[in-house]
């Protein structure tokens, strides 16, 4: 068959390619760029939302499969244009060129219980396709698990963290479903023969649990002990919830929280029927445990370790510039070889200079960063060959203020060599 697919360079689009091509299927890649194995059809969500736009690029297509879906706004892409508008356009043009099936990979809980954004945008998509004369699958899964994916990615690093919170008294069932079995699910309805004309297919793990029991399934996975939760009241939470809308790519925002109260779940007949047996259960989802482990402890360690060397910085621009005694600064700089009339212009530089690096470390992007720790590095080497030289008695200080040097060297080359992936 020829297959349209959307999304080939998404989580779950990425993943389905290699199972069309290797079940003999020649799979067009719609999207913005192009795409290893694949014939490649320029696309844009973001703006072909016109039905005639879409009609050329389905000539001789066989079946559609949707994958593209976002889970929160960014400037340019839109629950509204990605998740309704386009695939509405797409699915009337499918109409016109008599695409014989469209798969929509919609979510479950777009139903006429949605109250959010992200799933009434689903659900409008969804029931414009119903009602359209093409056959059709609305694929409706529960939270997707896969190694590589974001979500699976915090919630490991959830797993191995000293404790969870939890947002809320509410339950907040989940019934999470393997990326594998997902992906299968979409393959045997390529299969299927018979059954209605459209028809909504929840896509579930084996049986539902709280999301706090969920997390727990993940750390037993991992190796870990007893999962401690701090529990946050209803109110608290939707405060919280409310800061995190105002924070770029925050998890937790208004709708999150909405969403994850109100329970992800369904039944798990129609998995079992497609895969021919029950879909993997969450304590088989972790493959790799002692890898899995290590990675999720340095993606919440790694920040700390930055922040903290933040701190550090601005914490010493502070002090050099405004809390130290002055003329006992001006004394050490003389002391270090620095001419009297030059002593203002070293402190308050080097001071400006402390803080530009601590806004740096919190700031700046990864691939701009590794040649900030090579900087800090060199600062604090000459740092401390100077003061060695010029003040040697800080080399005998009870208190290590050189000596301390050695830790921070550390801390900053670790983040230097473990930083590289993230270019």
């Amino acid at each position: 068959m020829l297959i349209l697919l959307t999304g080939s360079t998404g989580f779950l689009g990425s993943r389905l390619l290699p199972l069309l091509r290797a079940r003999g299927h020649r799979v067009l890649c719609a999207g913005r760029r192009q795409q290893p194995g694949c014939d490649f059809v320029a696309a844009d969500f973001a703006h072909d939302s016109e039905k005639s736009q879409w009609v050329a690029r389905l000539s001789g297509v066989d079946v559609v499969i949707n994958t593209v879906g976002i889970i929160r706004e960014t400037p340019g892409q839109t629950f509204a244009r990605l998740h309704t508008e386009t695939p509405r356009a797409l699915f009337a043009a499918c109409v016109d060129a008599r695409v014989r099936l469209v798969i929509q990979v919609s979510a479950l809980g777009a139903d006429e219980a949605a109250t959010t954004r992200y799933h009434l945008s689903k659900k409008a998509a969804d029931d414009f396709l119903a009602a359209l004369p093409v056959r059709s699958r609305i694929v409706q899964p529960s939270l997707i698990y896969g190694p590589e994916g974001a979500s699976a990615r915090m919630f490991r690093m959830l797993a191995t963290m000293p404790f969870a919170v939890k947002f809320g008294s509410e339950p907040q069932p989940v019934q999470p479903v393997y990326v594998e079995d997902v992906c299968q699910a979409i393959l045997a309805l390529l299969d299927e023969k018979h059954g209605p004309k459209t028809e909504r297919v929840p896509l579930v793990g084996p049986a539902p649990l709280p999301f706090m029991g969920y997390v727990a399934a993940l750390r037993r996975a991992l190796g870990l002990g007893r999962l401690r939760v701090l529990r946050l009241p209803s109110s608290v939470a939707r405060f919280a919830a409310r800061l995190g809308g105002f924070v770029p790519g925050s998890p937790l925002t208004p709708d999150t929280l909405s969403m994850l109260t109100r329970g992800n779940t369904g039944n798990p007949s129609a998995t079992t029927r497609l895969l021919g047996h029950p879909p993997r259960a969450v304590d088989k989802f972790i493959t790799h445990p002692q890898a899995e482990r290590r990675e999720a402890q340095l993606d919440w360690l790694l920040p700390m370790l930055r922040i903290s060397l933040a701190i550090v910085w601005i914490w010493t621009a502070y002090v050099s510039a405004f809390a130290w005694p002055v003329e006992d600064s001006y004394r050490l700089l003389e002391r270090s070889g620095i001419p009297a009339m030059l002593a203002p212009l070293m402190l308050y530089g080097a001071s400006a200079l402390d803080l530009a690096f601590g806004i740096g470390t919190l700031a700046l992007p990864p691939r701009w960063r590794r040649p900030l720790w090579l900087a800090q590095i060199a600062l604090i080497g000459f740092y401390t060959v100077v003061i060695a030289l010029r003040l040697p008695e800080f080399l005998w200080h009870p208190y290590g203020p050189l000596s301390k040097n050695l830790p921070m060297l550390a801390a900053i080359w670790l983040l230097y060599e473990l930083e590289k992936g993230q270019q």
